[in-house]
């Protein structure tokens, strides 16, 4: 029917208009999908056997998780050490652990951009992956999320490969633990509410080997989840 003035337009057939609220909403939630990654690292000839290390506890900016000098974006992006940013709930569906190693025995004298393509480099990156595992750590419990070699590093270039050749090009390669087609919690994330603090936990078992003394080595670790925050608007 044809609506008159001050009567709205509607099918015969429509059912009863529903009602509209007389106040605004106060607030809005906003979702969106992060990354939150932290790098803990190992000095040259640094023993891993039995060893526990925590992740996710120093921020950007401060010197922690063995390293000698502040942690940069490229090791971290927490602003406050073992929480999710403020007001801010979330879900992760997706854990990776990247394998990088270091020209050099410290981190002041190398950087992280070392191929990982030389026999003690490769050596030092199995025996991560065979023996290091990843846990939760939410202050009094603590819960094992996989192996290190379950969790895909993702990305990069995979498969060592070098050759002895003096002339140009040389041929290199470098070697990961995997090409991230394994994520942990694809179908069941783990919530953390806003405000919440946790850390992960990298756990070596009693047959790690040492690293070696000529290099050493990071572990970066990726958080891969959604957020859910509210925005105040009234």
């Amino acid at each position: 029917m044809f609506g008159a003035f001050g009567a709205p337009l509607v099918s015969p057939d429509a059912g009863p208009i529903p009602g509209v609220p007389l106040e605004q909403p106060k607030n809005l939630f906003r979702f969106g999908e992060q990354t939150i990654w932290s790098t803990q690292f190992h000095a040259g000839a640094a023993v891993l056997a039995s060893g526990t290390f925590r992740l996710f506890t120093t921020p950007l900016g401060q010197v922690g998780q063995g390293f000698s000098n502040a942690l940069s974006i490229g090791e971290t992006n927490l602003k406050e050490g073992g929480r999710v940013p403020s007001g801010v709930a979330y879900d992760v569906f997706g854990v990776s652990a990247q394998v990088e190693s270091s020209t050099a025995a410290t981190d002041a004298a190398g950087t992280l951009s070392n191929p990982i393509v030389a026999p003690a480099v490769v050596a030092d990156l199995v025996n991560v992956i065979q023996n290091g595992v990843l846990s939760w750590d939410f202050t009094q419990t603590q819960v094992d999320i996989c192996p290190v070699t379950l969790a895909g590093a993702g990305g990069g270039a995979f498969g060592a490969v070098a050759t002895a050749d003096t002339g140009t090009p040389v041929t290199t390669g470098h070697m990961n633990n995997g090409n991230g087609g394994i994520w942990m919690y694809r179908k069941h994330p783990v919530a953390l509410p806003g405000n919440s603090t946790f850390a992960i936990v990298l756990r070596y078992g009693s047959r790690a080997a040492a690293v070696s003394a000529a290099n050493s080595l990071a572990i970066r670790v990726v958080l891969l989840g959604y957020y859910k925050n509210v925005i105040e608007i009234g």
